[in-house]
């Protein structure tokens, strides 16, 4: 009994230890960024999960200050992309230069080597290009003359898009936007938000310390995957995921002619590694029904195909989420004892 207190407060104390490096975390990155919780919670989720975050919201919602802020809060590389129509797929991956002077191939990375990429106005360029990013975000790795080169870990791509201006604009390959975790919309600042932002920006710039490094981020994306979740809160996921490909068998037949085509598996993979990562900085051990509920919208909006009798009836992704959502039923919560039974070791 005493090996098994010392070894439940043992673990209590490091879960507390993770807790509070999240916090210094959160804390240096909210001396720069003001408001934006939902975004910021989301962005750690991605990291935790080790998901990728595409973001829609206007010109001017930090949403560049936000990853470069965190880039240097947890002393990891940081490179900025600006996607443009004449982008190259080589301008991202890198390329084989010749060497004049030595009569050799040498590859030049290019700037995806990195541990947070911002992929900024990524419908901006052809698919040729945004389809380079389709192997290093499912597999980390880049291929570059049929030699594969690792990118640094932990890795995480965030890439933005302005809902105001189409023109000019490509749609984004169904297969790259499966490939992201999480689609989260930031909107507008409150009015007393903006003028912390105007007292800030037009005061001293605040200095940011690197409070954690990227070898303690891999350390707490691995404890957030020994978080316990209930099966019952998986088979909540497939049926949710599910409800979008076949609502008729869910009761929601009027949806059918407003889908297309429903979310894809990795959807439901996204909600459970997002719900174990928004439990494990909610300082839980285990995943709670409301865990998943929380980042339902943001992991199946994107994925929804709507046809053309949506767009007529000017039904969107997030209202068909939400009838799901008020639809499929939850589970019951885990018991805190029971999860203590059914949890590996």
């Amino acid at each position: 009994m005493d090996e098994l207190a010392t070894a439940a407060s043992g673990a209590s104390a490091a879960r507390a230890a993770d807790a509070a490096l999240m916090e210094q975390v959160l804390f240096e990155v909210k001396r720069v960024v003001v408001g934006q919780d939902h975004f910021l919670e989301r962005v750690l989720v991605a990291i935790l999960a080790q998901g990728h975050l595409l973001v829609e919201g206007v010109p001017g919602l930090a949403k560049t200050l936000t990853v470069n802020t965190l880039a240097r809060a947890v002393r990891g590389s940081f490179k900025r992309i600006q996607f443009t129509p004449d982008l190259l797929p080589a301008d991202l991956v890198g390329t084989r230069m010749y060497n004049q002077k030595t009569g050799e191939f040498s590859t030049v990375l290019g700037p995806v080597f990195c541990n947070l990429l911002l992929a900024d106005e990524i419908n901006r360029a052809p698919a040729k290009v945004q389809s380079a990013l389709l192997e290093v975000m499912q597999e980390r790795q880049v291929t570059i003359a049929g030699e594969s080169h690792k990118v640094p870990q932990p890795f995480l791509v965030m890439a933005t898009q302005n809902p105001i201006e189409t023109e000019g604009t490509y749609p984004l390959p169904e297969a790259q936007v499966d490939r992201f975790m999480m689609k989260v919309l930031v909107d507008y600042p409150t009015e007393e938000q903006e003028f912390v932002i105007a007292e800030r920006v037009t005061g001293p710039a605040p200095t940011v310390s690197g409070v954690a490094t990227t070898e303690q981020l891999m350390a707490l994306q691995a404890e957030c995957r020994k978080l316990y979740v209930d099966p019952g809160i998986i088979q909540y996921a497939v049926r949710l995921v599910a409800a979008t490909r076949r609502p008729d068998r869910y009761g929601l037949p009027e949806l059918a002619r407003y889908i297309t085509f429903g979310a894809s598996p990795r959807a439901t993979i996204g909600l459970i590694e997002g719900a174990r990562a928004l439990a494990y900085l909610r300082g839980r051990t285990y995943v709670l029904p409301e865990d998943v509920m929380d980042l339902v919208p943001d992991v199946l909006r994107h994925r929804l195909t709507l046809s053309y009798e949506a767009l007529s009836d000017a039904m969107t992704p997030d209202a068909i989420v939400l009838q799901i959502l008020q639809t499929v039923p939850a589970p019951e919560k885990p018991l805190a004892s029971h999860v203590q039974l059914a949890a590996p070791g």
